[in-house]
């Protein structure tokens, strides 16, 4: 089944819901209206009988006993019908009442039912009669009746007028939402030309230009515009990154495969050469295989942005930083690492997290004199777990600090020394998919801090 707002543009079915809801509002008001005017009206009515009774009440005490009091029920004024009804149908005076004399009026009478309105039709006229014991006088009633069309007409304008409103009301309704729908998605047409362009420019730097007033407001569709905004400019920077990122391995491979292509044609003439040159050529051969090999698998590493969940497990962070320093301790024999590890588990992949720590390990072993110490702690510090892997070099300088984890980036001092700048990015990386985050920092006393944070699991 189609629905009557299918097919519709979201403008068109805005300014629908808009006056519907407007003109919803506006009828429920004029229907509230309709109400109490004729609760008033018919109240006032009811008020004036009840005076009306209490001075007939005065003036019969030593009157008539019963019957007929007024018999113009044709007139408007009042009172136009009265009359005293007895509980004794039998008594003398009931025969010939003007007003309609029912089962309920005798009771009234007898004081076992009080006073109640009604409403009646006399002569073909619309009344409204109150019925009331009469005060003094045991087993009779009074009988109080005017007529209510002019009421009745009174309750019809006002229905005239108010239906007349409220189709106003619902006119006004539709065109504010149209002009309120028209107003409200003039962001969302922007949006929507934008990523049309981009589309067709494949160009994320286009953004939405809101016009000042606008840009100040704090609705949901300024946001929506601002937050667009901010996706494109997430976007561009993506775009940018990994522009920078094809440009940086490219020319960091370009070295080590020059130098590859010149040892490997100075091998295929290795007739020429002595066995000690082709020995050397053979070892600077697989030694720049090795260095090319490991910086592409960097930067597959690199490319994947998540871990894959299948692998996660809950792994002993205490024993696995120590199986790290074990080994960096086979690979560094230069550097002295030290230990201080609390108990931990945390869920992660065993030989992501190895990895992490290994680049960390060999970070601090890297920039540290021979004889230093790396400091490896685990500890809990209030709701996280801190591993912080410290060395006691040079240290990190205020210029390098904010770009020790960018991709291929080393600074002076690094240069030097082996290594394809990816080591720090990639442990940032494993670190953040694994809800966890990796900081540098220069530490007190000289040298430089990593400090690795994860959230404490709970106990």
């Amino acid at each position: 089944m189609i629905t009557p707002l299918r097919g519709r543009t979201l403008r068109a079915r805005l300014a629908l819901v808009t006056s519907a809801a407007v003109a919803l509002v506006a009828l429920g008001v004029l229907g509230a209206a309709y109400v109490v005017i004729r609760y008033e009206l018919v109240r006032q009515l009811d008020l004036q009988l009840k005076q009306q009774a209490g001075l007939i009440s005065q003036q019969s005490r030593g009157g008539a006993d019963s019957g007929v009091l007024y018999d113009q029920c044709a007139w408007r004024a009042a009172p136009a019908c009265a009359q005293i009804v007895r509980a004794d149908p039998a008594a003398p005076g009931q025969r010939g009442l003007a007003l309609p004399v029912t089962g309920a009026t005798r009771r009234v009478a007898a004081g076992t039912l009080g006073a109640y309105y009604s409403d009646i039709t006399h002569d073909g006229r619309p009344m409204r009669m109150l019925t009331t014991p009469l005060p003094g006088r045991e087993g009779h009633a009074l009988q109080v009746a005017a007529r209510s069309d002019a009421v009745d007409q009174g309750v019809r304008q006002a229905g005239w007028y108010l239906g007349w409103v409220g189709g106003a009301g619902v006119l006004l309704a539709a065109a504010l939402g149209y002009v309120v729908s028209r107003t409200s998605l003039r962001p969302v047409t922007r949006l929507t030309a934008t990523a049309e362009r981009i589309a067709a420019t494949r160009d994320p730097a286009h953004r939405i230009e809101l016009p000042p007033h606008q840009a100040r407001r704090e609705d949901e569709i300024t946001r929506l515009a601002a937050s667009f905004n901010t996706m494109l400019g997430e976007l561009e920077e993506a775009v940018a990154a990994q522009r920078r990122l094809v440009a940086d391995a490219s020319h960091e491979l370009r070295t080590p495969l020059t130098a590859l292509r010149t040892n490997a044609e100075l091998l295929a003439r290795a007739e020429r050469l002595s066995p000690a040159q082709r020995e050397r050529a053979a070892e600077a051969l697989g030694r720049q295989m090795r260095e090319v090999t490991g910086m592409v698998n960097d930067l597959i590493e690199l490319a994947r942005d998540e871990e894959p969940r299948p692998l996660v497990e809950q792994v002993r962070l205490d024993l696995l930083a120590e199986r790290c320093a074990a080994v960096a301790r086979g690979h560094w024999p230069g550097a002295v690492f030290t230990t201080d590890l609390a108990e931990a588990t945390v869920p992660g992949v065993p030989a992501r997290l190895a990895r992490l720590l290994s680049n960390l390990l060999d970070n601090a072993a890297k920039f540290s004199p021979p004889g230093a110490v790396v400091e490896v702690r685990l500890a809990r510090a209030g709701g996280t777990l801190d591993l912080t892997v410290r060395d006691h070099g040079p240290g990190i300088s205020a210029e390098d600090l904010p770009h020790v984890f960018d991709r291929f980036y080393r600074s002076r001092q690094a240069r030097a020394l082996p290594g394809s700048g990816l080591g720090l990015a990639m442990a940032r990386q494993i670190a953040r998919a694994h809800g966890a985050e990796l900081s540098a920092e220069q530490a007190l006393g000289g040298g430089a801090c990593f400090r690795l944070r994860f959230p404490a699991p709970e106990e």
